[in-house]
């Protein structure tokens, strides 16, 4: 991506990159520069969330006004900002949906001027899976956007700034039907809206002070951020509270404009995490442990010989420690152990549960049992954006040889938004084809051992421990033709 940026500027075009991590922005944008000459160097900058608001618009400033050769972005400059004038766009890997697809490759071209639109595959499976059947890039129409409604962290502040620009009365139940009266109740209850009779029925106003929509967190549903700064009180950039242990814990390297820090501490308290600048010659991954119960069932089902059901379920995530790597070669400089406390999402989910005589049948001998339902859950993540309206990082999973709350060898996928955002239930509906289109995926990948294209994944907060790629393609084998 990065040579394919270098080179597009140095043709004298004016480029934008797409990533799909902020760290990866950060790495193109350095390794871009590297391949261009010193007087043309400051021509490109990295852009993404955690900047300082001031630096997002000096950066937009200059990529409008002609100074910028080349931005390499998250999706942060997918939609609504102007930044006309573009003549290509790379994308450093399939963003996760068609919709995404198309909105980063139109940034260029607006003028009605030619304009070339490049995706470099990563090695992930949904990559893979496209580069195997690349008509499917083209054919398959853009996802519909996706809301639920019901979902009480997006009812009760939708309804607050609904209320802020226009009193609700009984006929808004059209948009918010079997849930209007609830949220009503909830927000009165807060004293954030007061309900008086007009006209013969009841209307409810916003009686709180100041503005509903500024608690609201665009990019998350965490409105909280965490302020990164110097020892000396000056600011580096902001994180969402509800990623700071896996970003900015302490002794994570973070990256912010090219420059390189170290963070010192953490303090939740005070909302701020402290960092020193650093050679760069690290990196560092967090390791996790996550954990699940399951709260209830809506609907269960057969899938081939395995138990699918769907529901609410309790996601417990905790960071215990971090890896440090080389950042020439990813080479393992050391492991250092955290202590953050635990954090808990309630969300929907869907899980599979196996009879433990299916793994004895395919033949995966009990020592490979964690390994087995673990490549099989990663494989099923990676192409669960085919079938539901999502991208990878929406979405967390995990797997155990026996939970408590089923009794049995069990693998979930839950949606990574609180309350859901309806993942769940598209990946229900379509089971059956995604376990097929996953075992496909394995089957078809020659690596040996297992890699990034079928069971590795770059969010494992174990680190891709344990894997076993013949395990998983045994017990799918297994449950769908058995």
């Amino acid at each position: 991506t990065a040579r394919i940026t270098a080179e597009l500027v140095l043709s004298g075009h004016r480029v934008i990159g797409f990533c799909r991590s902020r760290r990866g922005t950060e790495v193109v944008a350095a390794a871009t520069r590297r391949r261009l000459p010193p007087e043309l160097e400051d021509t490109v900058r990295a852009y993404r969330s955690g900047y300082l608001a001031g630096e997002r618009r000096e950066i937009e400033a200059e990529l409008f006004g002609g100074q910028l050769r080349a931005v390499v972005a998250t999706n942060a400059l997918e939609l609504g900002v102007d930044i006309g004038g573009l003549d290509a766009v790379v994308l450093d890997g399939f963003p996760g949906t068609i919709a995404s697809m198309w909105q980063q490759m139109g940034r260029a071209g607006r003028r009605s001027e030619r304009s070339l639109a490049v995706l470099v595959a990563c090695e992930d499976q949904l990559d893979q899976w496209l580069l195997a059947h690349p008509t499917e890039v083209f054919r398959r129409p853009p996802e519909p956007s996706m809301i639920n409604p019901a979902n009480p962290y997006v009812l009760g502040p939708h309804l607050a700034c609904a209320a802020f620009e226009l009193p609700l009365t009984p006929a808004d139940e059209r948009w918010w039907p079997e849930v209007l009266d609830d949220g009503v109740r909830d927000l009165v209850r807060e004293d954030r809206l007061k309900v008086r009779r007009r006209r013969n029925f009841p209307t409810a106003y916003w009686s709180a002070r100041g503005f509903p929509a500024n608690g609201i967190g665009l990019r998350s549903s965490s409105a909280r951020e965490i302020r990164i700064a110097r020892a000396d009180g000056s600011p580096v950039g902001t994180v969402e509270e509800a990623r700071a242990y896996e970003l900015v814990h302490r002794g994570a390297v973070y990256l912010h404009q090219g420059v390189t820090y170290r963070v010192l501490d953490l303090d939740l308290h005070d909302a701020v995490a402290t960092v020193e600048v650093t050679d760069g010659d690290e990196y560092t991954l967090a390791r996790s442990v996550t954990d699940f119960r399951i709260l209830g069932r809506d609907a269960v089902r057969q899938v081939g010989r395995a138990t699918l059901s769907v529901g609410p379920i309790e996601v417990h995530h905790q960071v215990t420690g971090f890896q440090r790597r080389a950042t020439d070669k990813g080479t393992i400089l050391g492991t250092e152990p955290l202590e953050c406390p635990p954090t808990t999402l309630f969300t929907r989910g869907f899980w599979y549960d196996v009879d433990p005589a299916m793994l004895v049948t395919a033949a995966v001998a009990p020592d490979a049992w964690p390994g087995t339902l673990h490549a099989a859950e990663h494989a099923a993540i990676g192409l669960l954006p085919l079938f539901a309206i999502c991208d990878r990082w929406d979405v967390g999973g995990v797997s155990t040889v026996l939970h408590a709350d089923t009794g049995r060898p069990t693998i979930v996928i839950y949606d990574g938004s609180p309350g859901g955002a309806g993942i769940a239930e598209l990946g229900f509906e379509a089971a059956g084809s995604h376990l097929q289109a996953t075992l496909e995926l394995l089957q078809g990948c020659g690596c040996g051992a297992g890699c990034p294209s079928c069971v590795q994944s770059p969010k494992c907060g174990n680190l891709n421990e344990p894997l076993d790629k013949a395990g998983a393609i045994a017990l799918l084998s297994t449950l769908l033709y058995s």
